[in-house]
């Protein structure tokens, strides 16, 4: 039996947004079920589906959720026929190596992509026979980190459809006793906080969360989809022992340190701000919203320093000062007058924040020195490699460097690097409209030091993670694992020494805190272990160079395939029955998520060059072969016939020259399309055939485009991805070229013959059969065909020969999940009805009526094309817009 796909079958370019939806009575999830087990602070949280095809015929499921950020995969299963293939954690070049013998028989790949903030996105399909059934099941772990007084376990649910048997089970042990335990989040309000139960002892709660099927569909972030939103389980535990928390376990041990009776540390805080062009608009206004809010927050014996930055430095004041009414009020009016200007010179905004600070010493207090920065460093010292260096040395271990990029133009490699040099870390603030908010909120974690010069002693312990901290803030946490020698715990002395205020201080195990932790699952402190271990190596790697780095690197690899970790440097490959596709995941790192770019502005400018009453000789661009004449400037008025422009399709040009000649000019007018009797009795000769796929109706759309031009295909504004593509009139085929931008200095051009990747200023040329990543891209080359995938968007774009010509086809096979997609392949099915059932008829599509002729086009979005009928109409009608607002001004 012919395999089939659950998606709906897709014709030219042009899909349905619709297509990842199952039709019903296709595949039905009968069961889906997430529990979560929380031991320690340490969450193993395992999501099973179970799927069944109730066609009779086979037909693709997929298998797609979130996971956190902060989570390393460990662990994939799929069950079909009582046969279980396993998804195996292997080095990337052994990943790599399997997935390219696999990409010689024509299979291809999955990915493991961010999402948002918090999220990460598993996907993987199989086909599954009639009748039969798959599960699937996903365990991911992560340790939950303490913010604000804090622990949040964040469950992202969207199974794609309502499902009967729908569970989520979360499970906390904690041997310190919980203090609180709340439960929030976007399923957690209105009809669904009826499905959520919550109970509690003093060391035990469970959440579970069983919504109706009706549940499922009526809630405020639910509809025929059924669920897609959040879970979040907010808990925190006991804190009576100053030491804090300390389980042993088989050898291994895990503290945990966060006292909160301890006085507030007075703080030196600098802030440095952008304000560069690039911070224009709404990033600027929201800054100085943050700011104020901040400053309203500093206390009394607070000193703080203000400055803002380009390519020159402005300061409020040139030292510290008190946080006393009087300054908070001219800093506040400072703040309010910052506006955007000029380039962005980092080094020497950050070495004058160390310089206030430095200058500036206070016996009792912390000093912490916070840039906020949306862009790479373009003015003064830009070499990355120099800006690290000077600031570290002037900031010499004295205080923490944060780095906060704001939005998605910032080079976050390079702020993580420079933080993580300075005892920081770097946080990306995302340009939503809670931006301000994300501002404060992380302020507000660094807002009240409780110690500083932090020193974790384990007499009797080895093969520590971090043992050495600048500063511990209120309603953080402080953790450290490790091995105890010989698992001698008698021999085991903890003890913590550090500055508090101005005096120096020590916890220690005065009051029998090590627990030997009964109940505890066997091995879980040693994966706790390795989980911490792994993280702070593969920052450690990003910091050192040489045999200093390879050796880290080395350690970071061999724990995460002896654990089954999915990490940067591993991926697992998911085996599948004989003849599927074998999927490849990668854990992506923060800064390949999507980045800011300009293309949209380019991308809109529209004109036309219109052949003047008169003139002779073929139209083209200014420097072009087959170019003739010149354009005039923008601002001489055209004299010339309406009929005329209706005889000329648009073409793209550049508006940021000026031109002159006598015969053409350029005009934003719209390209008038031939009326519907002229299209259906003196057609134009065709060079391009569009289909578009029809709802409820057994023919498609087809139309015509007889003219070169370069179409929008896909624009992804929230994920800044724009894919253009190229049509030329002498191949009487498809495209000829097509560019994806993924990045403001990453795009790609794609050709028959190949690929070119572009970042900056470097261009590699890849042929035959490969493999690219770069950044969020992964594509994958093929005799005939390219496979691209960015996040949620996957492409594949054929490769097909006319006459002797190559050209290109793609096809939208994953569709995304936002709503603001616009161009081509993001057109939704035409749901339109015959008037007339002849071979000439009359087609309506929403209120608008248009004659039709019964005709025929090749379906390219299929590896063999084949013909197949259809009915032939004006493209103004087949796209429900203008043919020109797909149209734009360069590739």
């Amino acid at each position: 039996m012919r395999r089939g796909v659950v998606q709906l079958s897709l014709f030219g370019v042009l899909v349905t947004l619709a297509a990842a939806q199952p039709k019903k009575d296709d595949w039905d999830i009968y069961s889906f079920h997430i529990n979560s087990t929380v031991t320690g602070r340490y969450a193993t949280t395992v999501m099973t589906s179970r799927v069944v095809n109730r066609m009779t015929e086979s037909k693709e499921v997929e298998f797609h959720v979130q996971i956190p950020k902060n989570a390393f995969i460990s662990k994939f299963t799929m069950l079909i026929d009582g046969q279980m293939y396993d998804g195996v954690v292997k080095t990337k070049e052994q990943a790599q190596q399997q997935y390219t013998q696999a990409v010689s028989r024509g299979q291809s790949a999955g990915i493991v992509s961010s999402v948002g903030r918090t999220m990460e996105e598993f996907k993987t399909s199989v086909t599954l026979a009639a009748h039969k059934k798959v599960t699937f099941e996903l365990t991911y772990e992560e340790l939950l980190k303490r913010t604000h007084g804090k622990y949040e376990l964040q469950i992202h649910a969207r199974p794609m459809q309502p499902v009967k048997d729908f569970k989520v089970d979360v499970h906390i042990h904690e041997k310190a006793g919980i203090s609180f335990i709340d439960v929030k989040g976007g399923l957690s309000t209105n009809v669904l906080a009826n499905a959520i139960t919550k109970t509690r002892t003093d060391e035990q709660a469970w959440v579970h969360f069983y919504p109706t099927v009706d549940q499922q569909t009526t809630c405020d972030s639910c509809g025929e989809r059924g669920l897609n939103g959040d879970l979040i389980v907010v808990y925190d535990v006991n804190r009576g022992n100053r030491l804090g928390d300390i389980k042993t376990l088989d050898g291994y041990f895990v503290h945990h340190f966060a006292p909160s009776d301890l006085p507030r540390i007075p703080k030196n805080v600098v802030f440095v701000i952008d304000r560069s062009g690039s911070m224009n608009g709404r990033k600027m206004q929201q800054t100085r919203t943050a700011l104020i809010h901040i400053l309203n927050d500093l206390a009394e014996d607070d000193f703080f320093g203000l400055l803002s930055f380009d390519s020159e430095i402005s300061h409020w004041r040139r030292e510290l000062v008190q946080a006393v009414s009087a300054n908070l009020k001219g800093a506040k009016q400072f703040a309010r007058g910052i506006t955007d200007r000029g380039t962005t010179d980092i080094n020497a905004a950050v070495l004058e924040g160390a310089r206030m600070l430095n200058a500036h010493p206070r016996e009792g207090s912390a000093s912490i020195l916070i840039l906020l920065t949306d862009g790479d460093p373009t003015s003064g010292v830009t070499n990355h490699e120099a800006i690290q260096s000077n600031v570290r040395q002037a900031i010499a271990g004295k205080f923490p460097l944060y780095c906060l990029g704001f939005g998605f133009d910032v080079n976050f490699e390079f702020l993580e690097k420079m933080s993580l040099g300075n005892n920081g870390v770097a946080r990306r603030i995302y340009e939503d409209s809670d931006a301000d908010l994300q501002l404060k909120g992380f302020y507000e974690e660094v807002a009240t030091p409780l110690l500083t010069d932090v020193t974790m002693i384990y007499v009797g312990g080895t093969n520590l993670t971090q043992t050495n901290f600048s500063q511990y803030y209120n309603g953080s946490e402080i953790v450290v694992a490790g091995e105890i020698i010989d698992n001698n715990v008698e021999n085991f002395v903890p003890e913590v020494i550090a500055i508090s205020s101005k005096q120096k201080v020590t916890f220690s195990n005065t009051n029998n805190s090590v627990d030997s932790s009964a109940g505890i699952a066997d091995g879980l402190l040693q994966r706790v272990w390795a989980y911490l271990t792994v993280k702070q190596l593969l920052e450690k790697e990003l910091l050192v160079s040489g045999p200093e780095k390879e050796k880290v690197k080395s350690n970071a690899l061999e724990l995460s395939l002896k654990y089954s970790f999915v990490t940067p440097l591993t991926s697992m490959v998911v085996t599948k029955p004989q003849g599927e596709d074998m999927d490849v995941l990668h854990k992506p790192k923060e800064g390949d998520g999507p980045r800011f770019d300009s293309y949209a502005t380019p991308a809109n400018r529209r004109v036309m060059l219109v052949r003047r009453p008169g003139q002779h000789g073929r139209v083209g661009l200014p420097g072009h072969p087959g170019s003739y004449g010149h354009l005039r400037p923008r601002n001489s008025p055209p004299s010339h016939d309406d009929r005329e422009i209706r005889r000329w399709s648009s073409r793209s040009i550049d508006l940021s020259a000026d031109y002159d000649d006598s015969n053409i000019y350029a005009t934003n007018v719209a390209m008038a399309q031939p009326t519907e009797t002229e299209m259906t009795t003196t057609p134009a000769p065709v060079s391009h055939r569009f289909l578009r796929k029809a709802e409820n109706q057994p023919l498609p759309l087809c139309f015509d485009v007889s003219e070169a031009a370069i179409f929008k295909l896909l624009h992804h504004p929230s994920k800044e991805l724009f894919v253009n593509g190229k049509l030329d009139s002498l191949t009487n085929g498809g495209f000829t070229k097509i560019v994806i931008h993924f990045s403001a200095d990453q795009h790609i051009e794609v050709d028959p013959e190949g690929i070119r990747l572009h970042q900056g200023q470097t261009t590699t040329l890849y042929t035959g059969q490969d493999l690219i990543t770069a950044g969020r891209l992964t594509v994958i080359l093929r005799v005939k065909e390219i496979d691209v995938a960015v996040e949620d968007v996957r492409l594949v774009i054929f490769i097909h020969e006319k006459d002797g010509n190559k050209f290109l086809w793609p096809v939208l096979r994953q569709t995304p999940s936002a709503d603001d997609t616009e161009g081509l392949l993001a057109l939704k099915p035409a749901d339109y009805q015959v008037r007339l059932q002849q071979s000439d008829g009359k087609l309506k599509l929403k209120d608008r009526e248009a004659p039709a002729v019964r005709s025929s086009a090749t379906d390219y979005s299929i590896a063999n094309p084949v013909p197949m009928n259809c009915w032939l109409v004006g493209a103004d009608f087949a796209l429900e817009r203008t043919l020109n607002d797909y149209f734009v001004a360069q590739l």
